[in-house]
């Protein structure tokens, strides 16, 4: 007899949050599509979302605690796991300090509220200053900004697309990514929408990208040279008369000097060097200024690059000076049911910069994270201070971070390493214990994170569909046990209140955690009232909010913070650098994910996914055609990778996806060892990062292109 049941859940794989109907036949998925009645999404649906029972079921998946013994695997008890990795990660701390031993959390975390949820009580009973995460090799300039001008790490505004008559895209492609610091299910219908009512999207990127070639107009800009189109954009402003707090004069400071930063870079100064006209850089400024409403936003590009602090910091002012920050159609603020900034300005935590600096190099903390790109030389270089053990959750640094190569060579030379994650992949390889999760629709889900940044205020909260393997956990409990264990062997901070704190939170559990905070927060929901609307809450569109969300001294909005007008004499010294011929930038493909989605054979069948894109000036020069192979180098290594030939991209810039090369022996990727690629990061430099921030500086890596030897 059937047993066919339509469950509903959330897609977990990327930001835009889409609600999502399951065809059940018992525990066993028949098929999934979008939830039509998810007010937010409204039955968007994307390629990967059918891959989340591709990872469920996938027989390379670790299913229970993995001990490595030489050259092989074998299966042990959680009790067993957890007692040696406590032991053990205390003996390195009690022989080499609390700092010996590392933190790595990787991109899916921000994925599980349960990890969320867990993640910061592992950092603190770990007691350690060497916590790395994704954080800095993606949206940390924007986390930056938000705190130096609004007084909170975590205080970001996101475009009200829904809303606004132009939006102007820098570094970003939403219709491959879905979006990105701005949750927006069914993006593409969004910005077909805007475009309907009569609105206008401009995008400015090196590559025609697939959001730029729907767009109404598509600026390609030499890579790294977004700060100075925004500067040049605001001095056209200023010179004109149009720029216009309106709302925001009241509780501004800085204009004044904004203008005076702004001067020095005049559209005839900036021009040759961000390849863009004075005259397209005036049309464009004048455009934005005038239209009905505004939005700028910036996203991976224009933060991954070597001036990606500043370049956050003019998307905000921008919107400020054109009187669209805090607008209805311009750059707005969230009222997320489960306020993260609510409880952390509540506890005194709003973020901080620079509080330390790393051991070799002296780049700069942020929020208690120091940059990845920083983690292989802290392991690498001899002397007191060095990081002897690791501790990864959900990463997979070895392709997702700079010269992957060097951290590969790091990590075999630790004393000691931990892994929570459900695969051996390219880095959970060198670890001594891989401890698996639950993944997908074997847990309950809200999104804690990208509610925060959703284009309109929603919430969903649903319940796993189906049990996990037996010898799994989820998030929150590995996290937990895993400090709980660290703390009954002697190591990491000490003090009996932490104890109890670890106790009670283990105890507590992570829904009862999540249920606090929403009761908490500004709707006054629950996890009861949210499970009577499975199919998710309508909140309302975003609203104007400031002052009162600032947390700045007097609430008052800082337009020009000393630490980005400071940065602007590296900027303008950039002008008279010579230019690479040739320069690097990275990518996003919808059936994509970094490289966490790479063992599913519905994402990477078809044309290879991993081709380097070239101009047809650019392989001709070369000696390159489309399908040839070439070797591509930089100063830290070289790949070789089939080359597609287009127009797409600017002269001057070739263009490779980002989370491939899964070539690594002991990793254990059937499928993703058959599609492997070539990891962009054996190119990219861990030398090469934004000095203000630490960020690491993806785009516009220089690089040599030639034919690959045929042998």
């Amino acid at each position: 007899m059937s047993r066919m049941a339509t469950r509903l859940h959330t897609c977990m794989l990327c930001e835009a949050v889409c609600g999502l109907a399951v065809e059940l036949d018992g525990a066993k998925l028949k098929s999934i599509r979008g939830d039509a009645d998810d007010p937010f999404s409204r039955g968007h649906i994307c390629p990967k979302a059918a891959a989340i029972g591709d990872v469920q079921g996938d027989p390379d998946r670790i299913r229970e605690p993995q001990r490595r013994e030489g050259g092989r695997w074998r299966s042990v008890s959680w009790k067993e796991a957890l007692d040696e990795a406590g032991e053990r990660l205390a003996a390195v701390q009690r022989k080499h300090g609390r700092s010996a031993v590392a933190l790595y959390i990787g991109n899916p975390s921000v994925h599980s509220y349960s990890a969320m949820l867990g993640v910061p009580f592992l950092s603190r009973a770990l007691g350690s200053r060497a916590r790395f995460s994704a954080t800095s090799v993606d949206q940390l300039p924007h986390m930056l900004a938000a705190l130096e001008m609004f007084g909170h790490q975590l205080l970001l505004p996101v475009p009200d697309v829904d809303r606004t008559s132009f939006f102007l895209m820098l570094g970003a492609n939403p219709r491959a990514s879905n979006g990105s610091l701005m949750t927006a299910g069914g993006i593409s219908r969004r910005l077909d929408e805007l475009r309907q009512r009569g609105g206008k999207v401009v995008v400015v990127d090196p590559r025609r990208t697939e959001t730029a070639a729907a767009a109404d107009q598509h600026l390609p800009i030499r890579p790294g040279t977004d700060a100075l189109l925004l500067l040049a954009m605001l001095q056209v402003l200023f010179e004109d008369g149009r720029a216009d707090l309106r709302h925001l004069a009241a509780f501004s400071d800085g204009l004044p000097l904004l203008r005076e930063a702004a001067a020095r870079f005049p559209p005839e100064r900036v021009a040759d060097r961000t390849g863009i006209s004075a005259d397209a850089i005036r049309e464009l400024a004048r455009a934005f200024a005038t239209a009905q409403s505004a939005v700028a936003y910036g996203r991976v590009g224009a933060s991954t690059q070597e001036f990606g602090g500043l370049t956050a910091w003019l998307v905000v002012a921008l919107n400020a000076v054109t009187g669209n920050l805090d607008r209805e159609g311009g750059f707005m603020f969230t009222s997320p049911a489960a306020d993260l900034v609510g409880v952390s300005a509540r506890t005194g935590d709003r973020g901080h910069f620079a509080a330390w600096r790393s051991r070799v190099r002296g780049l700069p903390e942020f929020g208690g994270e120091l940059p990845a790109a920083t983690l292989a030389e802290e392991i690498d270089t001899e002397g007191g201070g060095r990081i002897r053990a690791l501790v990864t959750f959900a990463g997979n640094p070895v392709l997702s971070t700079p010269n992957g190569a060097r951290l590969d060579r790091a990590l075999s030379g630790l004393e000691y390493m931990v892994s929570i994650d459900v695969y051996r992949n390219e880095t959970t390889r060198h670890a001594d214990l891989i401890l698996p999760t639950s993944f997908g629709f074997e847990r309950d889900h809200y999104d804690l994170v990208f509610y925060v940044l959703s284009v309109r205020n929603a919430a969903r909260y649903v319940e796993a569909l189906v049990p996990p393997p037996p010898g799994v956990r989820d998030d929150f409990a590995v996290l937990l046990d895993l400090a709980l264990s660290l703390r009954r062997h002697g190591g990491g901070r000490r003090g009996r209140a932490l104890g109890a704190v670890l106790r009670a939170a283990r105890m507590l559990g992570e829904r009862r955690l999540l249920d606090l905070m929403l009761r908490f927060g500004p709707h006054r929901l629950s996890l009861r009232k949210l499970r009577r609307k499975p199919h998710g809450i309508d909140l309302g569109p975003l609203r104007p909010q400031l002052p009162a969300r600032l947390g700045t001294p007097g609430k008052r909005v800082q337009l020009a913070p000393p630490i980005f007008l400071r940065d602007l004499e590296r900027l303008e010294a950039s002008l008279a650098q010579c230019r690479a011929d040739l320069v690097l930038i990275g990518r996003r493909a919808l059936r994509s994910n970094n490289s966490w989605m790479h063992n599913s054979l519905r994402l990477v069948k078809g044309p290879p996914g991993c081709v380097l894109l070239m101009h047809p000036d650019d392989a001709a020069a070369r000696g390159l055609t489309s399908g040839a192979r070439a070797r591509v180098a930089s100063r830290v290594g070289s790949i070789e990778v089939p080359v597609g030939v287009t127009s797409d991209v600017a002269r001057g810039v070739v263009s490779l996806p980002h989370g491939w090369g899964h070539t690594r022996e002991g990793a254990a990727l059937g499928v993703a060892a058959a599609h492997a690629g070539a990891s962009l990061n054996d190119l990219t430099d861990e030398q090469s990062v934004d000095a203000l921030s630490g960020n690491a500086a993806f785009s516009g890596v220089p690089v040599d292109v030639t034919p690959a030897r045929i042998d």
